[in-house]
């Protein structure tokens, strides 16, 4: 996938008359791109729309319409867009009750180090977490983290040929796993053109 430019992008005027329609398709493109590991983990796979509409949204809310600024946000979001042999992902670790979310931070401490990707007939894949910096410390882990899945040729292809798909989080304190529908699978193998 080609990284965003200025070109890419709306004016704040132009985004402000086109937002609702825009925000509506990514919101449907990101629940095909979404997938939940176990009740709390959910990683939503990020691509070239999903991180053109962060991009639109950081611009509207910070106000930000000077050239620098712009190529900041670019700066900040473009690595998050898969260059066709990986994937890359938002994990966010889900409780809706803020006490026991602050509990299972502390008892999920890791947790990102030990999701894995699985193609059928490959070996695991482990995420390669939070590239651009720490989110956890020795007391608890972060409710968001950034991953991404490097793949080779014979994963990828074995992966458009239909293999089945599965992630997992290997942490002893909540080792859950799940297979992708064919959907999802589908979905994500745009990823790779």
């Amino acid at each position: 996938m080609h990284i965003l430019t200025r070109a890419d992008l709306l004016t704040l005027e132009a985004y402000a008359q086109q937002r609702g329609e825009f925000r509506a398709r990514v919101i449907a493109h990101k629940k095909q791109r979404s997938v939940h590991i176990g009740e709390h983990l959910r990683l939503i796979f990020e691509d070239r729309l999903s991180i053109q509409y962060q991009v639109q949204e950081m611009l509207r809310i910070e106000r930000i319409f000077e050239g620098t600024g712009i190529q900041d946000e670019l700066d900040a979001y473009n690595p998050l867009i898969p260059d066709g042999r990986n994937l890359k992902a938002t994990m966010m670790v889900e409780y809706d009750d803020v006490e026991q979310r602050k509990r299972e931070l502390v008892r999920l401490r890791g947790i990102e180090h030990t999701i894995k990707l699985t193609v059928h007939g490959h070996a695991p894949v482990t995420a390669i977490a939070d590239e651009d910096m720490e989110r956890s410390n020795d007391d608890k882990t972060a409710a968001v983290h950034f991953l991404r899945f490097e793949l080779d040729e014979a994963m990828i292809a074995s992966w458009n040929a239909g293999a089945t798909i599965t992630l997992a989080a290997t942490l002893p304190a909540m080792p859950v796993d799940v297979s992708l529908t064919p959907e999802q699978r589908r979905a994500l193998a745009a990823d790779f053109n």
